[in-house]
């Protein structure tokens, strides 16, 4: 009788910590063994020869989302965690974003419904906080927080989602309260909006001028301001998609003086620069992004950061429309810069990306790529150790790496339904050949293998990154000493 419903054979196991070759006995859809000469499984893989790691977790896609603007992405729960497996990704955490005057519980519940029947792959939701009333501060959030929805993000700028500070301070307070954690969106609004009404008097109004009015001074500014407002209220906080390196040096100067304060970056800041909004008429819509790519400098100082610590998370910020009027060219031929939907696709390419050019050309070891695509996301957002690692007792959430296989990126050999991709004819090296989602084989031999609807819901524990550390920050301890505490 088979010990193991699957048993992955001779394969080099890695997590953030170690790197070993042995067997993995699974069952019930659990890791149940790791070692050599393990009994007989039901099924059973051969790995010799290749890598057997934890599956991705993207913690910073949008999925079936419509954006402030009404634009909607071009893919659902159906084709996002699809692309998202064939990618080594088996863990994907979307947002169900709050649009101004709408009930925050019931964005969740039509989110819910989005994705019912549809996941491939398992799913949390982060919320987006756009309209922090005293009902949504006072009742909702906080009993979706209690839920199991322990992550949020809020915006420094777009004219329909940014918050002031005093409202940025009052969910900060209420998210140290709540052992919550918050993601932001950190540029200046006032500058880029001050930038692109400049450039548009004078009739500049290609795709390129979007990194022109997207100035790193912009990124740079309120990165720093968010980083006060954390240090006021002595509460962690994760700045998404940092893309220069003016940045990053904030952000690593508030590490350095011991404050929590966590970064994430994205494929599209190592591997695009500004010089791709720049090409023949709208073709440059196709790489618009808040922030921008920049320049090889920024690049460098990126990847600077992924190996020193500055980042915790490797994320996609898969944002996928597509290049018509429904998508990025709301206005056809008329559409100016400002008129672009920002974002692109990337969430099938995230890991491939990184492995290629990260573990391949030497910049991260296997177990830094481990940690920064899969353990730091499970760590940051309540999941681990369920998710983000091979171990005793987690889900067998497994990608079996081929370190040698060379791919050419097209758009037509991916599965989202964006239509392009921004690394079109880029050659890569190291791809993910048979993916395992709590044991079920999700994608094997280039098919998908699993049938739609059997990602399940996950609730997300408070990230102990959010815990309390049991003191205010100095200046609300002074203020708090005359009349009770402010938080």
């Amino acid at each position: 009788m088979e010990e193991y419903d699957l048993v992955i054979r001779g394969g080099t196991v890695a997590t953030a910590a170690d790197t070993v070759i042995c067997d993995v006995g699974i069952k019930d859809g659990l890791v149940a063994a790791l070692g050599r000469g393990l009994a007989r499984g039901r099924r059973e893989i051969d790995a010799s020869g290749l890598l057997v790691l934890p599956g991705g977790i993207d913690s910073h896609c949008h999925i079936a989302q419509r954006s402030s603007a009404g634009v909607v992405c071009a893919d659902d729960f159906d084709s996002a965690t699809v692309a998202a497996a064939f990618g080594g990704t088996t863990t994907v955490i979307p947002f169900a974003a709050q649009h101004r005057g709408q009930s925050l519980r019931r964005v969740v519940a039509e989110y819910h419904e989005a994705a019912r029947g549809k996941a491939v792959i398992d799913y949390a939701f982060h919320l987006i906080v756009s309209d922090p009333t005293p009902e949504v501060l006072g009742q909702e959030l906080p009993a979706l927080i209690r839920d199991g929805y322990t992550s949020f993000k809020v915006y420094m700028t777009y004219d329909l989602l940014r918050l002031d500070d005093r409202q940025l301070l009052d969910v900060l307070a209420l998210a140290r309260r709540e052992g919550a954690l918050v993601m932001v969106h950190a540029e200046n609004h006032d500058m880029i909006r001050w930038l692109a009404d400049r450039l548009t008097e004078r009739g500049l109004t290609a795709p390129r001028h979007h990194a022109t009015s997207h100035a790193r001074l912009a990124e740079s500014e309120a990165t720093n301001r968010a980083v006060a407002l954390s240090e006021l209220i002595d509460v962690p906080l994760l700045i998404v998609h940092v893309s220069a390196a003016e940045a990053v040096a904030v952000i690593r100067e508030a590490q350095g003086r011991g404050l929590r304060i966590y970064a994430e970056t994205c494929p599209q800041y190592l591997f695009l620069t500004a010089e791709d909004l720049d090409r023949p008429g709208l073709e440059g819509a196709k790489f618009c992004c808040s922030p921008p790519p920049r320049d090889q400098a920024a690049q460098q100082a990126i990847w600077t950061g992924l190996t020193n610590g500055t980042f915790q998370v490797f994320s996609s910020d898969h944002a996928p429309y597509r290049f018509d009027a429904s998508g990025k060219l709301p206005k056809g031929e008329r559409t100016t810069f400002k008129d672009i939907a920002n974002g692109v696709p990337g969430i099938e390419l995230r890991l491939p990306l990184l492995f290629s050019e990260g573990v391949n050309a030497g910049r991260l070891d296997l177990n830094a790529f481990v940690a920064l695509t899969a353990t730091n996301h499970a760590k940051l957002y309540g999941l681990y150790p369920k998710k983000g690692t091979i171990a005793v007792g987690s889900d067998a959430d497994i990608a079996l790496w081929d370190p040698k296989r060379e791919r050419l990126v097209s758009a037509a050999m991916l599965h989202d339904r964006t239509g392009y991709t921004p690394y079109e004819g880029r050659r890569l090296v190291g791809w993910p050949i048979i993916v395992l989602s709590r044991g079920r084989v999700v994608v094997a031999d280039g098919a998908l293998q699993a049938p739609r609807g059997g990602g399940l819901f996950l609730p997300c524990a408070p990230p102990p990154a959010a815990r309390p550390r049991g003191r205010p920050a100095p200046e609300l301890a002074f203020a708090a000493a005359a009349g009770g505490a402010l938080v």
